[in-house]
């Protein structure tokens, strides 16, 4: 039986043509989440106080408030943005994280629900690329968190390297978290099944199959656009891995998965 979880990548090229459009206005009410009752509770932490303080300071001197439209527009209004390209925004948040020590768990929740609760989108990548950095600081009771930054403001620029660096790399510390995966799997959230199904894009070997093509078959019929591409893509990123295994997957289930899956799965191997 699933647990209730508490709620709350790839490069931008890879969905810009798919993106669909949110309103700003959706910003309030996800931004009003992030510090509702079910959102989990932010730890103390005197390393998260500086981090925040140099962060808050720093970031906005790299802002650009024309290049800052343009990536809302890019995003689909899912938060406001500074206007930081990507380059620019890694110097900065090298000056933020300098000669600051290593964090634990209770830090690294604390910095990502405080980064979440910041308006601008930038510093929501901040958090992102902390945890990608320093998951292996975190213990399998991090996953709750994780849900919540992925319920949380959700699109593709965040959740998918949440799926593949964060919450892959809890559960490829605590395999034992896959059964929270066979629960992600069957949620009506997106985002949610979304992270499921890309959870083990970085396994190569150590990939689950039985999991990996139960999920696509799981999901298959799904009529959002973003969960047939993360089948189609997590397929794809097996197939480097042994693409015999790809082919004859899709060729058994070849009427149980949408079209786009299938492309997006052979597109480096070949029916």
């Amino acid at each position: 039986m699933c647990a209730t979880v508490p709620s709350g990548s790839a490069e931008f090229a890879e969905f810009a043509e798919f993106a669909e459009f949110a309103e700003f206005a959706e910003f309030a009410e996800f931004a009003e989440s992030a510090t509702s009752p079910g959102a989990p509770a932010v730890p103390a932490s005197e390393l998260a106080d500086e981090m925040l303080a140099r962060l808050v300071v720093t970031y906005p001197g790299g802002a650009d408030a024309e290049r800052a439209v343009e990536m809302a527009a890019y995003m689909k209004g899912v938060a406001p943005f500074l206007g930081i390209m990507s380059t620019e925004r890694r110097a900065l948040s090298r000056a933020v994280l300098a000669g600051l020590p290593r964090p634990d768990e209770a830090d690294c929740a604390a910095v990502a629900l405080r980064c979440w609760r910041l308006p601008e989108r930038e510093y929501h990548y901040f958090a992102v690329d902390y945890l990608r950095r320093y998951v292996s600081a975190c213990s399998s009771a991090f996953l709750p968190v994780a849900r919540h930054l992925v319920t949380t403001l959700p699109w593709w620029d965040t959740v998918d390297l949440l799926a593949a660096h964060v919450v892959g790399g809890l559960v490829a510390a605590d395999p034992g978290l896959g059964r929270d995966m066979d629960c992600w799997i069957e949620d009506d959230d997106r985002w949610v099944a979304r992270t499921a199904l890309l959870h083990q894009l970085r396994f190569k070997d150590a990939t689950d199959t039985g999991r990996l093509f139960g999920y696509c078959l799981r999901q298959s019929g799904h009529p959002d656009l973003f969960i047939r591409k993360a089948v189609g893509w997590c397929l794809r990123e097996y197939a480097k891995t042994d693409p015999d295994a790809v082919r004859a997957f899709v060729a058994d289930h070849a009427d149980r998965l949408a079209p786009l899956s299938v492309r997006e799965a052979l597109k480096n191997v070949g029916a």
